[in-house]
Formats: C-alpha cells, sequence, structure tokens
C-alpha cells in the first residue's frame, strides 16, 4: 500500500539487544474469541519482511470513521502520508529461546487498534518482554474484523471473495468499526460496559498466552508462517503485567482488579472516566502512571489520586512538552506542522518522549516484576528526575477533590 512521503520520517528501531518479530493471533474465529498482534525476540534471519504498518484499507475506513470525515477521501489522503510505513519487526521470524520472557498484555486507546502501539511494543520486546497487543472487539477500536458463517445466499455465490487468511471456506469475514456515542446515550454507562469488556479481552489473550505456553496445542485461526509450538516454556508466568494508553489505560485499571495474575501495572495518559469508583480501593498491585502535558485535567487526575496508597507503590510522572497523541506511532510519521496542526505531536522530539516513557517503564517492571535486568539505571525517570519529567503532574488538583 502506499507510496508516501516518508522524508526520514518512519517508526523508530527497537533499542534492546534482541531483534524483534512480530505476528497475529486469533483465536477462533468470533467476535467472542481473542485477538492480538504478538512482539517477541526473535533470531536474526534472511528473507524476513517487515508488516505494513496500517494491516488493510479497512483500518484506514474505520479512522476515518473515528475522525468522522469522508471515507474515499481520507483514504488516499491516509495511504499517501501513511501507507508505505512498516512496522519495526520480522513478520512470523522465528523466536529467539533465550531463557524465560516476562509477559505483557498491551491495550490500545480510543479509535486506535493492535497495530498503532508499535515503537513500544517493539521496544518491550527487544528488551526481552513477549507482548501481546490486543484489538478490542468492544467496538472502542476503528476498525477490528471476525469471521461469521456464510449465509445460505452467499454459500450458492460464486463470485463471493474468499476471506484473506481464513482457513475455512464457510467463514466470510465481518469487519466491526468504531461505535460513536448515540444521542441521549448515556456515556458512562456505554464506556463502562466498553471497559469492562477491554479488561476480559486482555484477560483471554493472557489465558491463551499461558495455554500456549503449556504446550498445549493450539489453533491460529490466520494462516501465517509462524510456529506457535516455538512458545512452549517460553514465558515467565510469575511476572506478567498490563500497560495501556488513553481507554487501555483505564483498562489496565480494570484488569488489575479483575486478575491477580497481573504483577502491576502501567497506564500511559490513562483516561479514567470510564472506571467506576468502586474497584480502586479493590486494586491491590502497584501502577505507573505516564502522563502528557497537554492532555490531563483536574477531574482525571483526581481520579488517579484515588489510587494513591502508603503501603503499595502508585508513582505518576508526567513527560514536559507532550501531547496526548505522543504514545501512538502517528507522532513519528508526520512532518512537523502537519503533526503539530493534528495534535500528534507536541514541542518535545518525540524520539526522546517515548524512550523516556519506555525506560521509566522497563525500570518500574523490574523493580515490581523482580527482573534481574539493567534497566534500574533508569529508575530516577521513576521519580521524575530528568529535565523533561515533572513528578507527580503539571495540574493542580484541590485536596477536597481528592
Amino acid at each position: 500500500m502506499g507510496n508516501a512521503c516518508s522524508n526520514n520520517l518512519g517508526i523508530p528501531p527497537a533499542k534492546g539487544p534482541n531483534a524483534v518479530g512480530c505476528t497475529d493471533f486469533m483465536m477462533d474465529h468470533t467476535a467472542q474469541g481473542t485477538f492480538f498482534r504478538l512482539y517477541y525476540p526473535c533470531r536474526e534471519t534472511e528473507k524476513v519482511e517487515k508488516p505494513d504498518w496500517i494491516p488493510c484499507r479497512e483500518y484506514f475506513n474505520g479512522l476515518a470513521d473515528f475522525m468522522k470525515i469522508n471515507r474515499a477521501l481520507s483514504e488516499r489522503i491516509f495511504n499517501y502520508l501513511f501507507g508505505s510505513f512498516k512496522i519495526p519487526a520480522y513478520l512470523d521470524a522465528p523466536i529467539k529461546s533465550n531463557g524465560k520472557c516476562p509477559v505483557v498484555i498491551f491495550s490500545h486507546g480510543l479509535g486506535a487498534f493492535r497495530t498503532l502501539y508499535s515503537a513500544i511494543c517493539s521496544e518491550l520486546a527487544s528488551q526481552g518482554f513477549i507482548v501481546a497487543s490486543v484489538e478490542h472487539r468492544d467496538m472502542s477500536a476503528s476498525a477490528t474484523y471476525y469471521f461469521r458463517e456464510k449465509t445460505e445466499e452467499e454459500k450458492a455465490s460464486k463470485s463471493l471473495p474468499k476471506p484473506a487468511g481464513s482457513e475455512a471456506d464457510n467463514l466470510v469475514k465481518e469487519w466491526m468499526y468504531y461505535r460513536a456515542l448515540q444521542h441521549g446515550e448515556s456515556e458512562f454507562t456505554l464506556r463502562n460496559t466498553q471497559v469492562k469488556q477491554r479488561a476480559d479481552e486482555c484477560i483471554l489473550a493472557l489465558d491463551k498466552l499461558i495455554e500456549i505456553n503449556s504446550g498445549t496445542p493450539v489453533q491460529n485461526f490466520l494462516q501465517t508462517q509462524f510456529d506457535w509450538s516455538t512458545l512452549q516454556d517460553s514465558m515467565d508466568l510469575c511476572r506478567i503485567a498490563v500497560i495501556g494508553h488513553s481507554f487501555g489505560g483505564g483498562t489496565v485499571i480494570e484488569a488489575l482488579c479483575k486478575e491477580v495474575k497481573f504483577k502491576c501495572g502501567v497506564a500511559l495518559d490513562a483516561w479514567m472516566f470510564p472506571l467506576h469508583d468502586e474497584i480502586f480501593p479493590r486494586v491491590k498491585q502497584p501502577i505507573l502512571f505516564i502522563n502528557s502535558e497537554k492532555f490531563q485535567w483536574a477531574g482525571n487526575i483526581s481520579r488517579m489520586r484515588k489510587l494513591d496508597s502508603a503501603v503499595i507503590p502508585r508513582k505518576m510522572i508526567t513527560i514536559r512538552g507532550t501531547v496526548h497523541q505522543s504514545f501512538p506511532d502517528f507522532t513519528f510519521l508526520t512532518g512537523n506542522w502537519i503533526g503539530k496542526l493534528m495534535k500528534l505531536k507536541g514541542e518535545i522530539d518525540p524520539e526522546l518522549a517515548i524512550d523516556l516513557s519506555n525506560k521509566a517503564t522497563l525500570a518500574f517492571l523490574q523493580q515490581h516484576l523482580r527482573l534481574e535486568k539493567n534497566f534500574n539505571q533508569w529508575d530516577p525517570l521513576i521519580d521524575g528526575k530528568d529535565e523533561n519529567l515533572i513528578p507527580g503532574t503539571n495540574i493542580t488538583v484541590l485536596q477536597s477533590a481528592i
């Protein structure tokens, strides 16, 4: 896809000691199954391609719907701007077996999908993690898909294209697009229902990885070249974390409440609105909030502060000069004026911002997953000790609000 204008733009390569592989996994073909992009440390091999950042045109359509712009026009624009970019990971490359890897489940933001945080996920994989980036089916993604059984009419039609990557002849790919809030609908009711489903989908992805790690044969409904049996005994299931951005940051809190196998969480510019107050006292794991300077407001910060604890580590830092879109990959793929016009870029160099976020995340994961790595060199970042960081928040919150 695309013939884009890349002038030195691109998703930054991972900095860790391992090459990074990626592959897609879909458990059963229905909307109730789990669907994720897996990133992992891989062996460096010849003739391995990097996948397109945007997997196919339907995702452009989904982004257009989310942004409330014309599909036909936006597809051309998006394809021109973003169509040629690749993910910084090798598609279906063989896993590198170098001991057991800690596990991260990643949850995307509102209007995003599984491939849009590849800079973060690839960096974690390059540092030795196995990362499952979930594509949510709660209609908060711009687009996603599953397979449904063909109707009798469709079975009789010879012209219907067979779904790409599908093994079954009697199934057809069904796209599910972002669902906007309806007039008069309660936003909290919708978002709270979605955040609960999202947490369940993160847990389902983890359960599937546990199954794969045990050596149980699994069926990946998508036809990929990756050998899933090679993941047997590759994961350290005592060291599991959940990370997410925006709505995914809220999903982190909900998932920690629901599943104690998640030992800690990192919430990137979390949107706290979808969460019910009753869950806050039930979250027992350490949490790191990494916020942007421009997105947060007092009401959102006061809800994060409800998770403050005298006994459980709860940390918050703010990256100077960042915007809400400083965490997804878009920030690396637009020039300066378009990036700032569309609020995809802040004042800070986007690579420096993501580097600070990733290093603080790795240091926090080392502390709370008890990893024997060298990530503790970045411990000061967790306390906001850097010229580009603010300890806590830049937002003034009245104590009475907390």
